[in-house]
């Protein structure tokens, strides 16, 4: 590829995130990066994980960006009673209009290509495994049919991090399937003016469409076809090492309080949000600051701390500020 299309494509794909990005602000008051970091998972192909308390706009994120993008949207409210036919769909027996009866397959709200998965903390382990298959094989089985689902195909999960009475943590192989764990938090005082205008008024926002599936998949494809240097490449595989306790990249807070560090795909997702960053950046090709921009939404859901940092009060954001400032001096002693 030229240095030309390479810029030509560059330009595209910013000026789509940036339509997108733009439409849902009309919805959304603040949270910037939240935003940015839902459309970046979107546009590299993986899924996201929103974590706050109720009240700060994490299902009307979701909502408006499944609205700007013309995707088929569906919500899932999840609760302890919640079964996986119920997500998946079942067959049921109707009527048919010679008089007799047939057994018709109704999909669930899983076979969509935006699904909103509100509070998958209150899913029963078995339900939460039916939305572990769609998320990881992008297809559904029930009984023996085996439905694959459409592309672009993106679950975005809300959990609550304060209630956990009734609910059921997430295993650390289901979580290590999201792309992105985003942390939503308060508004600003300067925010809350515009929330209360538009949502405590007559005035309705509507939500344009301003791209589309088939265009989300191209984008995609921009994004994986983006090179990564093979020193970039290696600063990514180095910050996952240094989040694994014993490794001969970890840091002193690592090797004390983490329990368990990231698996290979962190390293698949600090390439894959490095990229949407180089593309943004109108480059193609990522850099190390790249990575270094998505690591803590990367690796946060990927690292465990043991329960003497717990009983310390360190958190895994903690961690990870302090091996990427490690990371970001070594980088400037290097050069």
């Amino acid at each position: 590829m030229s240095s030309n299309e390479a810029r030509e494509q560059a330009a595209a794909f910013n000026e789509v995130y940036q339509n997108i990005k733009a439409e849902v602000g009309r919805m959304m008051v603040g949270q910037e990066d939240v935003i940015e970091g839902v459309l970046t998972a979107l546009l590299a192909g993986g899924h996201v994980l929103l974590e706050g308390v109720p009240g700060l706009g994490k299902t009307m994120l979701v909502r408006s960006l499944g609205e700007a993008v013309d995707l088929k949207f569906s919500r899932i409210q999840f609760t302890p009673d919640m079964m996986p036919a119920d997500i998946q769909g079942t067959s049921v027996l109707v009527e048919s209009d010679g008089g007799g009866q047939q057994v018709q397959f109704r999909e669930g709200p899983l076979v969509a290509n935006l699904v909103l998965a509100d509070e998958i903390n209150r899913a029963t382990p078995k339900t939460q495994s039916a939305l572990l298959e769609a998320m990881q094989e992008k297809q559904i089985t029930v009984g023996n049919r085996t439905i694959k689902l459409a592309e672009p195909y993106c679950v975005m999960a809300t959990q609550n991090p304060v209630e956990q009475e009734g609910t059921y943590p997430l295993p650390e192989a289901q979580l290590d399937r999201f792309l992105f764990k985003l942390v939503v938090g308060y508004p600003k005082e300067s925010e809350y003016q515009a929330i209360l205008n538009r949502t405590t008024s007559t005035d309705e926002v509507a939500i344009n469409h301003v791209s589309n599936g088939d265009e989300v998949g191209r984008l995609r494809e921009t994004v994986r076809s983006v090179p990564v240097p093979e020193h970039v490449q290696t600063a990514a595989v180095r910050l996952v090492m240094a989040t694994q306790p014993g490794s001969e990249y970890a840091t002193a807070m690592v090797n004390d309080f983490v329990m368990m560090g990231s698996s290979p795909r962190g390293a698949q997702s600090l390439l894959l949000g490095g990229k949407v960053k180089a593309l943004l950046g109108g480059r193609f090709a990522v850099s190390t600051e790249d990575v270094h921009a998505v690591a803590v939404a990367a690796l946060r859901h990927r690292v465990m701390i043991n329960f003497h940092g717990q009983s310390e009060g360190i958190t895994t954001d903690a961690v990870l500020n302090e091996i990427l400032a490690n990371a970001k001096s070594s980088s400037v002693a290097q050069a």
